[in-house]
């Protein structure tokens, strides 16, 4: 299905005949919703987000609860590190088997893990719950390398990809706020082993969904493990060789650590520092969650904008919100500050990781982000392990102004590299803004529409030069910068097309051709990017 708008000649308009190909925003998601197969991925990913961080929750609550902060700290450990470790393997399996079979395959472990996990509890056996949850945390890990594969294996069309990102990418925001509510009334209701028991089966339900789904295993050489090895050896010699890349790097670093912490943070919060029952540590990874949310929105601001200002502005609101944190107020200002730190910590996200893709050649992004996840989830680890040192030595207010300190203290020793490093990185804002008038990316997230932006061709077209023939490649599409178009079929003028429009094959006649009427401007569209 095409978005296509054209201006329509005047002896189509004055005869009705002329039926159009312009598709609004409402046409793409309802193209996605009659995709069976979409359907099902984004339903299973739906389940998949609420388990994921509603048993993290839980279990930092057993955890804490059986021996406070070293004993928690130390079970996250226990679930990141096999977690960061086996990544590479499950994202270099997606490339080369089906990743049906380790989408489904994945959210069955997780379920076993879970099951088990809440079988353990309920049978007072802490070391096989803790092991249990190990299994589950680690399965995690081939979910998102599984449906990224996937998703471009299911859309029929350009279109319902690109929808389909967007709905993956509203689920994960929406699923963050909603697992912190669930996790509460679990725990209040049926204590820890309710929630891994009820995410189990929701587990299971996520699998069956994408079980019968069919799609072939993708062609290409497979990636051994020295392959995998070698490409996250050249990516730690490019930070090596790149000072401003390791600036960012090392920021997007301290903020995982943050992270890590914060999420230890809310049980000390809830249970020791307001003296609320544990289904509270739920409902507090709930407001931070809103603040997410809440962040999407405001997060399109920076689409094609510097970046260091915001960068340093977010790092400063996120340490003032737990610095006042640390002063102790009640539990309606806690809320309310959780809300404001989640929602500074995901812009300090999007524009971060929108920089270091503006800093990085389009060539090395792949190796450069792999990286990347690897320093993040040993962030998360750091972050879980600082929080117990520092309530050892200070108690829960040292705790949260030793985690307020971090981002600050990054930003500001990196800040004239942060902000020579920003003004050389291009922002594409002609490309961004040529996307925004085009249905399918106008709600994508900031950071996905500036990557979309940046992998843009530019296709200068003579007047007269033919840019689409019949039976052309069908994968061929471009968006109209400058000039204008006109359609022939058999020779007859059928319309004219302009700046602001997607053109392509599949939204001409089958016999069509797109001919530049003047000198014009494309940007070339692959489907790959969508």
């Amino acid at each position: 299905m095409s978005t296509l708008t054209c201006t329509i000649g005047a002896d189509e308009a004055v005869g009705g005949r002329f039926t159009g190909y312009r598709m609004r925003r409402t046409g793409v998601f309802l193209a996605l919703a009659g995709n069976r197969g979409l359907r099902r991925v984004a339903g299973g990913y739906a389940l998949f987000i609420l388990t994921e961080y509603s048993v993290w929750i839980a279990m930092l609550v057993y955890a804490y609860g059986r021996g406070g902060a070293p004993v928690a700290g130390a079970v996250a450990l226990a679930q990141l590190v096999p977690a960061a470790l086996l990544a590479p393997v499950f994202a270099a399996a997606a490339d080369r088997r089906s990743p049906v079979v380790l989408l489904a395959g994945g959210y069955l472990v997780q379920a076993a893990g879970m099951g088990a996990t809440a079988v353990a509890i309920s049978a007072g056996v802490p070391v096989a719950a803790y092991a249990a949850a190990v299994v589950a945390s680690t399965a995690v890990t081939a979910t998102r390398p599984a449906q990224a594969t996937l998703l471009p294996s299911l859309a029929a069309t350009p279109d319902q990809l690109t929808a389909a990102n967007v709905v993956v990418s509203w689920v994960e925001a929406a699923g963050i706020a909603t697992a912190g509510s669930l996790t509460g009334v679990l725990i209040w209701s049926g204590g820890v082993a309710g929630v891994f028991g009820v995410c189990a089966a929701l587990g299971v339900l996520a699998a069956a969904l994408v079980f019968r789904l069919r799609v072939p295993a993708l062609a290409g050489p497979p990636q051994d493990g020295p392959a995998v090895a070698a490409g996250l050896g050249a990516s730690v010699r490019l930070a090596a060789r790149q000072p401003r890349l390791r600036l960012v790097l090392a920021l997007l670093t301290a903020e995982a650590v943050v992270v890590g912490a914060l999420d230890l943070l809310f049980v000390i919060l809830a249970v020791t520092v307001l003296g609320r029952p544990q289904a509270w540590a739920g409902y507090l990874n709930s407001a931070y969650g809103v603040g997410a949310v809440l962040a999407a929105g405001v997060g399109v601001l920076l689409v094609g904008r510097r970046l260091g200002g915001p960068i340093l502005g977010a790092a400063l609101l996120l340490a003032g919100a737990l610095a006042v944190l640390a002063a102790g107020v009640d539990p309606a200002g806690t809320v309310l500050l959780l809300t404001v730190a989640g929602t500074s910590r995901a812009l300090l996200d999007v524009a971060s990781r929108s920089l270091l893709q503006r800093s990085v050649p389009a060539h090395c992004l792949g190796r450069v982000f792999g990286l990347l996840e690897g320093l993040t989830m040993a962030g998360l680890a750091i972050g879980a392990v600082l929080v117990p040192v520092l309530v050892h030595f200070g108690g829960s207010r040292l705790a949260l102004l030793g985690i307020a300190a971090m981002l600050p203290l990054a930003a500001v020793a990196g800040g004239r590299a942060l902000f020579s490093l920003d003004a050389q990185a291009p922002a594409p804002v002609v490309q961004i803004a040529l996307l925004r008038s085009l249905p399918p990316f106008a709600e994508m997230p900031a950071p996905e529409l500036e990557r979309l932006a940046s992998a843009l061709v530019p296709v200068q077209v003579p007047a007269g030069t033919v840019l689409i023939r019949p039976g052309q490649e069908e994968d061929a599409r471009y968006a109209i910068a400058a000039g204008q178009f006109d359609v022939f079929q058999d020779g007859r003028f059928i319309r004219r097309c302009q700046r602001g429009e997607e053109i392509g094959p599949t939204a001409l006649p089958g016999t069509a051709s797109l001919v530049a009427r003047t000198d014009a401007t494309v940007y070339k569209l692959a489907r790959q990017i969508s």
